[in-house]
């Protein structure tokens, strides 16, 4: 079994997951750091190297060489979160080959704003493959591991829930507010559980941050590169998410740059724009609804159909 903490990072090929996976690896944290996605290539003649981190030059290999060639450990493993199976062979390798998991981080997202009626029906099953239930899968195959010592952690790329957020996409807002119930209703399991070590926590970005997805906006129009911000701030989130009690983050649904400033003290966030100088502007509400109601803690009749199915 590894002596340091295994992280898994679905979606780590290029943009948001690959600064993720590098900064596990390569920060104090030092984490064992499994890059997982479906892009791989021979990434010993990648030329230039490292890649353009948004471009599909950038997979989990070229990923696995740098946080080797910077001092880390790592493993990449190919993976196909819309396929169950292929979520259970990559946590299985994960534990065969360091023995444990202590953080996982899904990244992976399939996209597609429109109206409803110009979102295809094959459009609209990919995002919630690749989304809601590609969360879901990889939660189910990775629960018993990160539940071993008691103390696991689950990161998601989700927003927090408003309704603003439907507009001008609401079949992927059913999948990213999906997975955001999950981070919520999975909170609640570890809570009933007596599961307090544990947490799992949705993160979003405040302002547009440099991705694959912003790449031809700003190749078409550079100066959208002046309302970008580099992946470290999310990256930066997370890390400080991951070093918290688990107690202060389970179930939250936060901003990374909301995230740093009331829970890691940081107010200068300049060092983040992709353009020095330039203040990119905030994409999300400055509030956010409560979600909870008088009787929150009411539960009622508490119904198990786990339970109930065993029994016959």
């Amino acid at each position: 079994m590894s002596p340091k903490r295994v992280a898994l990072v679905v979606g780590a090929s290029r943009g948001i997951g690959r600064q993720v996976a590098i900064d596990l690896a390569l920060t104090h944290d030092g984490y064992c750091v499994v890059v997982a996605a479906k892009s791989t290539s021979d990434a010993q003649s990648a030329s230039p190297f490292p890649p353009d981190p948004n471009s599909p030059q950038s997979t989990i290999s070229t990923v696995e060489r740098e946080i080797r060639e910077g001092g880390g450990e790592t493993t990449a493993i190919a993976v196909d979160v819309r396929d169950f199976e292929s979520i259970k062979r990559c946590v299985d390798k994960t534990i065969e080959i360091y023995g444990r998991l202590d953080v996982v981080v899904y990244n992976s997202g399939a996209i597609w704003w429109a109206a409803v009626e110009d979102t295809p029906m094959k459009r609209f099953q990919l995002m919630q493959r690749v989304n809601p239930e590609g969360l879901y899968g990889t939660i189910q195959a990775s629960l018993p591991h990160l539940k071993k010592h008691g103390s696991g952690r689950i990161i998601v790329v989700s927003p927090p829930i408003y309704s603003r957020f439907f507009r001008g996409k609401t079949a992927y807002s059913m999948g990213k507010v999906g997975m955001s119930v999950l981070t919520k209703g999975l909170a609640m399991d570890f809570q009933r559980q007596g599961l307090n070590d544990m947490a799992i926590t949705s993160i979003w970005p405040a302002a547009a941050i440099e991705s694959g997805a912003t790449r031809q906006m700003t190749i078409n129009n550079p100066k959208e590169a002046e309302d970008l911000r580099k992946a470290t701030i999310f990256s930066d989130a997370i890390l400080s998410m991951l070093r918290a009690p688990a107690s202060k983050v389970n179930g939250r649904l936060e901003l990374d740059e909301d995230y740093l400033r009331t829970d890691a003290g940081i107010t200068d966030f300049s060092k983040y724009s992709v353009i020095p100088g330039a203040a990119p502007r905030r994409i999300m509400p400055v509030q956010f609804p409560d979600l909870t109601v008088k009787e929150q803690d009411d539960e009622g009749k508490r119904m198990n159909s786990a339970a109930e199915s065993a029994k016959l």
